[in-house]
């Protein structure tokens, strides 16, 4: 029997498992490892209320996660998201974990009230591309710039 894949809100209890996750997913950027940032970066954003983190389960175990920021759109004077992170352990890729936490993140878009979801990856991503665009995301290239400081 396959196991189901639960999604859930984060908790300061699961910080080491989602932290580790974290880690993970920065390094795949290009991050040096800092497990001990991580965890401090995510505990202020559950404790200061400032991102919804949303964790994938399988018999009990994280296996990946998303967080979202909240904007605000002014055009259409509604909030707005944007999904900054989404990652699946690796060896759990493939079992429609993504799929779920991207779906559970419509649903925090659609129960805020927000008027879109908004999330970027790098050019090069093609594995998370193909799941974002088969789960009805549009690839969208004429409002984006970016200011690194």
């Amino acid at each position: 029997m396959k196991n189901q894949i639960t999604i859930r809100p984060a908790s300061l209890d699961d910080l080491q498992s989602v932290a580790y996750l974290f880690d993970q997913y920065r390094q795949y950027y290009k991050q040096p490892t800092d497990l001990d940032g991580a965890e401090e970066f995510l505990r202020d954003r559950i404790e200061q209320k400032e991102s919804v983190i949303l964790v994938a389960l399988e018999s009990g175990e994280i296996i990946g996660f998303t967080q979202l920021y909240p904007i605000f759109s002014s055009i259409s004077m509604r909030k707005a998201w944007l999904l900054n992170d989404l990652y699946v352990s690796e060896g759990q890729r493939g079992k429609g974990a993504g799929t779920q936490l991207l779906d559970a993140a419509k649903d925090v878009g659609r129960n805020s009230g927000a008027k879109w979801l908004m999330l970027q990856t790098t050019a090069d991503n093609a594995r998370a591309q193909s799941v974002y665009e088969k789960n009805g995301w549009v690839r969208e290239s004429d409002w984006f710039y970016q200011f690194d400081l």
